[in-house]
C-alpha cells in the first residue's frame, strides 16, 4: 500500500510563497506520475499540476507561471512550489500518485491546508 504524506501548508499573505511536500512510500519510480489537486470550501476538487516520472509537467491555467512541480527521487518526495500566491489559491491541497502504467490516480494523501490572506 502506497502512503502519501503532505506537508508545508499554512497561512501566508498574498504575494507570498509556500512549498508543499508529498512524501511517497516505496519506489517513487513505480508511478507513472504525480498530481496535485486542491479543493476550496464549497467547491469541487480541481486539478492544479502534474509531473510525470520523466519530469514532464502540466499546470492548470490558473497557476501556470506561478506554481512549479518537481520530484526529488533521492528523498522520495514530490514538491509543489507556489509563488505569487493569491487569496483564490486558498484551499486544501492533495497529492495523488498514479499507477505504474497510466495516469489514473490510485492513491491520495490526506491533504494540507493553504490559506492566503489579502
Amino acid at each position: 500500500q502506497v502512503q502519501l504524506v503532505e506537508s508545508g501548508g499554512g497561512l501566508v499573505q498574498a504575494g507570498g510563497s509556500l512549498r508543499l511536500s508529498c512524501s511517497v512510500s516505496g519506489n517513487i519510480f513505480g508511478h507513472h506520475g504525480f498530481d496535485w489537486y486542491r479543493q476550496a470550501p464549497g467547491k469541487q476538487r480541481e486539478f492544479v499540476a502534474r509531473i510525470s516520472r520523466d519530469g514532464n509537467t502540466d499546470y492548470a491555467d490558473s497557476v501556470k507561471g506561478r506554481f512549479t512541480a518537481s520530484i526529488d527521487s533521492a528523498k522520495s518526495t514530490v514538491y509543489l512550489q507556489m509563488n505569487a500566491l493569491k487569496p483564490e489559491d486558498t484551499a486544501d491541497y492533495y497529492c495523488g500518485a498514479e499507477g505504474p502504467f497510466d495516469a489514473e490516480i490510485l492513491y491520495w494523501g490526506q491533504g494540507t491546508q493553504v490559506t492566503v490572506s489579502s
